[in-house]
């Protein structure tokens, strides 16, 4: 059946061990990346105390510049391109006066648009008061999605319009169908299909993306440790997933349209002890992956074979 040829496969990813050129920039703990992959650059957010919050390099790993304004501590990163220009999300999970936000950004930090009050965390009441928002994902219409709760009062996805007003909204605390504990990461595939990392409760769970209804949910591959990360391959065949605990990387087989059905891990990249893989992000050109590690305070790019 179509999982049959997973199984088996041989290692799928090597260490680029070049990347970055000078990893010295590394001056913090690195908590998120994302790829710009029109332009070639890799942003990575990292957090402490007189650190640029936002450095940039390019995808052969030279160091180009940073910023810092308005960023306290980046949680989730991520690259808009459109038609006409790119954009960089961070979601901020600060408690001082520029936290509990998901701010949009130009590529050399030009602030332009903040989602939530910032410096107040909100309960779920409200669907734009965000407690310490976790991920953010933007369409290139300009939908946007947030999973709201790395350990605040919300466990929550939110789906907002182009012009930032509420879609849909789905999510409480609990393990039940559709509720969430650290709902820490989200991602959207081509099918209609939006994929949560549902991190506390060990699993993932995946919504459609034009209702919010409820699709189904993976937790037979997560025993050992809980989803980190959720990240589509370029050819969307697979998802990354990130386990922060046990320092790895699971490939699993991205079902087809329709039925989520069960989970299939094809492959794992074991990384050091203490790595702690936090979020990823992939190159949707080379099919590269991009590591943010808080334990090596470091990113780590890893090549397709």
């Amino acid at each position: 059946d179509y999982f049959s040829s997973w199984k088996g496969q041989q290692q799928m990813y090597k260490l680029d061990i070049g990347w970055p050129k000078i990893p010295e920039y590394f001056t913090g703990q690195t908590f998120c990346v994302a790829v710009d992959s029109l332009h070639g650059l890799i942003y990575v957010g990292q957090r402490g105390d007189d650190v640029p919050k936002v450095l940039v390099f390019s995808e052969e790993g030279y160091f180009l510049y940073s910023w810092n304004n308005t960023v306290e501590m980046p949680h989730g990163i991520f690259v808009l391109n459109s038609a006409t220009d790119s954009s960089v999300w961070i979601t901020d999970v600060g408690t001082g006066k520029y936290g509990h936000t998901v701010k949009q950004y130009s590529p050399s930090g030009k602030l332009l648009q903040v989602l939530g009050t910032p410096g107040n965390a909100g309960s779920s009441l409200i669907p734009l008061q965000f407690d310490q928002p976790a991920d953010v994902f933007v369409e290139e219409s300009g939908e946007v999605y947030v999973v709201d709760g790395d350990g605040g009062m919300n466990n929550r996805l939110l789906k907002l319009s182009d012009d930032y007003k509420e879609i849909w909204l789905t999510g409480t605390n609990g393990s039940g169908i559709g509720q969430f504990r650290i709902p820490h990461s989200v991602t959207v595939d081509p099918y209609g299909r939006v994929w949560v990392a549902d991190r506390d409760n060990k699993r993932i769970q995946v919504f459609d993306k034009v209702t919010g209804e409820w699709l189904g949910a993976w937790s037979e591959c997560f025993s050992e440790d809980g989803p980190c990360s959720v990240r589509f391959t370029a050819d969307y065949r697979y998802l990354i997933v990130a386990q922060m605990n046990i320092n790895r990387l699971a490939i699993l087989a991205a079902p087809p349209v329709g039925s989520i059905g069960d989970c299939v891990m094809v492959n794992t990249v074991q990384l050091a002890d203490e790595t702690k893989p936090h979020l990823v992000d992939v190159d949707m050109k080379s099919g590269a992956v991009y590591v943010a590690e808080i334990g090596a305070q470091q990113v780590q790019k890893y090549i397709p074979l």
